[in-house]
């Protein structure tokens, strides 16, 4: 979540496919179930794919002229996005929007294969054939919710990937409709080239968040926490946004947002409640100025 460069490669490249016990989810990469199958946290994937392709080149070195950039970076998403269309379906209109881009295979080889099928497609399906093949490493909850997403991942996708595409001011949008290509890109110009340094506590504020951390609360995530606050904070405001859904799959438990979230006190931070996978929150002012002292 600090190094988004390391972010963006994890979203687009290898998963590794595995798990030592029913806890460990490393088969799941960089996602939750609750991703897959209610979409929670897709917004900040989306984005920072959307800043990787326009301010990046394939080796992470800065990219010319991002703004020419952005039908390149709207077919990246795309091709990231495809999903197969059904045999069963009937022929779109020329007028109407698809979700299968395996056109864009030759440009985006490892993002979308020659049948169609995109990277967090792909993913998905992987993710039910581990948890199928090796029910003894996996947890009876994450059987059944494998159940769910054969029985309906791909037609819902598949909706979603066609709304995506819909103008804001289209008249069939509805304002439920959240996420959309030209809502990722334009939060990707305004937030700029991906960060690749991990934001540094002072050892001050290290030492009092461990004094302040209850017990059984893991220390990391509350100095992590911290870190994301400074690195995202503005200058117009003292409130940051604080992707739950992301920060779950990052910790690999969603123990994060469901447990151990609540029990931080306001000695630490002060936080709205979490809806659609996110909230809103702002460090206490001493611990503020104990990083400040870093600076001094």
């Amino acid at each position: 979540m600090l190094n988004e460069w390391t972010e963006f490669q994890d979203y687009a490249g290898v998963v590794n496919y595995t798990a030592r016990n029913k806890q460990d989810t490393t088969y799941l990469g960089r996602f939750t179930f609750d991703t897959i199958l209610d979409f929670e946290g897709l917004n900040r994937v989306l984005t920072i794919l959307a800043r990787g392709f326009l301010f990046h080149n394939e080796d992470g070195s800065p990219a010319e002229m991002p703004r020419d950039r952005i039908d390149y970076a709207k077919r990246g998403l795309c091709a990231w996005c495809s999903v197969p269309d059904s045999k069963k379906s009937t022929p779109r209109e020329a007028w109407q929007f698809g979700s299968e881009f395996g056109e864009l295979h030759s440009e985006f080889p490892g993002l979308v294969d020659e049948n169609g099928s995109g990277w967090f497609h792909r993913h998905v399906h992987r993710v039910v054939d581990f948890v199928r093949k090796n029910p003894e490493k996996v947890s009876s909850s994450a059987q059944k919710k494998c159940a769910s997403i054969e029985k309906g991942f791909d037609h819902a996708w598949q909706d979603k990937v066609i709304q995506m595409q819909i103008p804001l001011f289209a008249p069939t949008t509805k304002g439920q409709w959240g996420l959309r290509f030209d809502s990722f890109l334009a939060q990707a110009l305004e937030l700029g080239p991906l960060g690749s340094e991990d934001p540094e506590l002072s050892p001050a504020l290290v030492e009092r968040l461990r004094s302040l951390t209850p017990k059984g609360v893991p220390v990391e995530m509350v100095e992590t926490l911290v870190a994301y606050y400074f690195a995202n904070k503005t200058e117009d405001s003292d409130w940051v946004v604080l992707p739950v859904a992301n920060f779950d799959a990052y910790f690999g438990t969603t123990s994060f947002g469901r447990k151990y979230l609540r029990q931080i006190p306001e000695t630490i931070l002060e936080r709205s409640e979490t809806g659609f996978g996110l909230c809103r929150y702002r460090l206490e002012a001493e611990l503020d100025d104990k990083q400040e002292e870093k600076l001094l």
